[in-house]
């Protein structure tokens, strides 16, 4: 195979899969779960480490480069680092990446680190105990995010991006705190707008903030320049106070579309292979995988009906193809 097997029909170089362990989490989320929870997988429809190394090893050979671990959250899934091994064994990979919640990184961040890890992506929607808990609805979660920052620092990960969900009367008032923290802290601190689900509906309707919002609310405390920001994959535009270690950056799926420079495919727990978040495409590839049938014709024609852009609008589930959760596909 060569590289240009992993070109869609928009002409956009797919080198990047998102591969989601699982769909627990040990959070609840406002914006991403519902409260109960949702009708988990069973064990036997979960792709084996194996299996999703066996996926990747395929898609290396077509032109995939870069791999983000992802969940739910993926720390819950047992024996994590084995698969991270498997994966940093595959030359072609140039990046192997993880996004977590923080909760169980104070325990693996050195684990994960020897085994490939190479950058973390951690969630964190406020700097305050109470409303942390308030958001994720679990207590006691803020100190054990916090004890998993340090270690990942301990441990040598850099870049460190803070994902921050910005949402109306929760922690818009700390928009500027996220900011004051890149003086400080050599984090990348991300604002993301919230996407519509079935289970956040109101909220996205009612709560949202765009991102545009929150750059004219930083920029009173004084300018920032527009930077190039750290290594990654994805879409944020980044900024930066004058000095600063660290930066601040904006992911802007509602107010800016920017599917023209889409480059990814998401993997997710039970082997399905989606070419975009949202929407209702994706290619079973667990069950041919099962049957020992060639994967690349079934990611080849993944590629193909790859659409030019998701078709989100706020306070509707319309354009997110049925999701509940965007735990059920790697978010």
């Amino acid at each position: 195979m060569t590289d240009s097997a992993m070109i869609d029909q928009f002409g956009r170089r797919v080198e990047y899969l998102r591969i989601s362990v699982t769909d627990k989490c040990n959070l609840r989320c406002v914006y991403c779960m519902p409260m109960e929870g949702l009708p988990w997988l069973k064990r036997e429809e979960l792709l084996s480490y194996e299996e999703i190394a066996q996926i990747v090893g395929t898609m290396t050979d077509m032109g995939l480069r870069r791999v983000r671990i992802t969940g739910g959250e993926p720390l819950v899934r047992k024996d994590l680092p084995d698969l991270v091994s498997m994966i940093s064994k595959v030359p072609e990979i140039e990046d192997l990446s993880l996004s977590t919640n923080a909760v169980l990184l104070a325990e693996k961040a050195d684990a994960l680190r020897n085994a490939g890890i190479q950058r973390l992506n951690v969630s964190l929607d406020s700097l305050r105990a109470d409303r942390v808990d308030s958001i994720a609805r679990r207590p006691g979660s803020y100190p054990k995010i916090m004890e998993g920052l340090d270690a990942a620092a301990a441990a040598g990960f850099a870049p460190i991006k803070i994902n921050v969900v910005l949402i109306r009367g929760q922690n818009e008032d700390e928009i500027e705190d996220f900011a004051e923290i890149t003086r400080e802290r050599p984090w990348h601190v991300r604002f993301i707008e919230m996407m519509p689900t079935g289970a956040n509906l109101d909220l996205s309707a009612n709560q949202f903030i765009s991102c545009t919002e929150a750059l004219r609310r930083i920029e009173r405390i004084e300018s920032i320049e527009p930077v190039q920001g750290p290594f990654g994959n994805g879409p944020a535009r980044y900024y930066q106070f004058k000095g600063a270690p660290g930066t601040i950056g904006v992911i802007t799926p509602m107010s800016h579309n920017y599917c023209d420079r889409c480059n990814r495919m998401r993997l997710t727990a039970d082997g399905q292979l989606r070419p975009c978040l949202f929407g209702a495409t994706q290619t079973n590839l667990r069950d041919p995988l099962r049957a020992g049938e060639d994967l690349v014709p079934h990611i080849q024609e993944t590629l193909k009906i790859k659409p030019e852009r998701h078709q989100l609008i706020q306070g509707s589930d319309l354009g997110s193809g049925g999701l509940i959760a965007l735990s059920q596909t790697g978010g």
